[in-house]
């Protein structure tokens, strides 16, 4: 029973989030405010739906979800929603929500067309509190880095209109450019500390278990990397050296790194092997 909810369930959230990314498209391209309504309603739905899978998936398991790139795709996911539904209230910028989600929805794309991975025996064997803190921190810090791309993108998208001083409806619906790029920053604030927090219990974890530990693994040295690139980003904000129009492009290219490390260089890890 539980196996064909866990085929099923998903194949139904992504219509239903298909559906309320094509309202918020509609919103974006008319100004419709039943739309973006709707569109958030539908979201609830799969935020809603989301949630309880998550609590079978745990109940059926045993354990928290993050242990294989199927269950890693989903949380993320799940964070990415999760934030866009905060970003609702906190931050009034009406364009936030839709382009989270759409990474979102890619993601959750690749996941329920996916084959379903059960982690391995090995896998289970090596699990415990620090592993699962360990990989659920580098996922937060991954769906905060996310949100600052969004609203980095969004700034080069403002910046855009005023440069060509078009004034249209979308203008007045993005917030001004000083309030995207401080935006973008807090996330950045919040991802970072989590993803040094993540690697030191990471690196914690791995020289307590693992027989034999190498340094120069391709994840650990693409995780630094991550991790020294948003604090030169948050180091060159402070200082004044980057700001504005180039502090969002650097942002955004800091943020393709993210998914190269989480897709390609984790693939090419010698033991985070749950993850491939």
């Amino acid at each position: 029973m539980f196996d064909l909810v866990l085929a099923r369930l998903p194949e139904l959230v992504i219509v239903i989030y298909a559906l309320s990314i094509l309202l918020y498209f509609i919103d974006f391209v008319d100004h419709n405010r039943k739309a973006n309504i709707f569109a958030f309603r539908l979201l609830l739905i799969v935020w809603a739906l989301q949630t309880i899978f998550l609590f079978m998936y745990m109940l059926n398991t045993g354990r928290f979800p993050v242990l294989t790139l199927f269950e890693g795709l989903y949380f993320y996911t799940w964070v990415l929603i999760t934030i866009s539904l905060v970003l609702h209230h906190i931050y009034k910028v009406d364009f936030t929500v839709f382009f989270t989600n759409l990474i979102g929805f890619c993601f959750m794309a690749i996941h329920a067309f996916a084959p379903i991975q059960r982690s391995s025996v090995t896998a289970e064997q090596l699990m415990s509190e620090l592993l699962l803190i360990h990989i659920t921190m580098a996922i937060l810090s991954y769906g905060a880095f996310s949100v600052s791309f969004v609203f980095s993108s969004l700034y080069l998208l403002q910046f855009k209109f005023l440069k060509e001083k078009r004034w249209k409806k979308k203008l007045w619906r993005l917030a001004d450019l000083a309030k995207l790029e401080k935006a973008s920053l807090v996330f950045n604030m919040l991802g970072f500390p989590m993803l040094l927090l993540s690697l030191i219990l990471g690196l914690r974890w791995a020289l307590i278990r693992l027989p034999v530990f190498h340094w120069y693994d391709p994840k650990i040295i693409g995780s630094f990397f991550l991790l020294m690139i948003y604090g030169l980003l948050l180091y060159a904000f402070v200082k004044r050296v980057l700001f504005g129009r180039k502090l969002a492009l650097w942002n955004i290219g800091a943020f393709l790194f993210v998914l190269i490390n989480f897709f390609l260089i984790s693939r090419l890890s010698m033991f985070h092997f749950w993850f491939s």
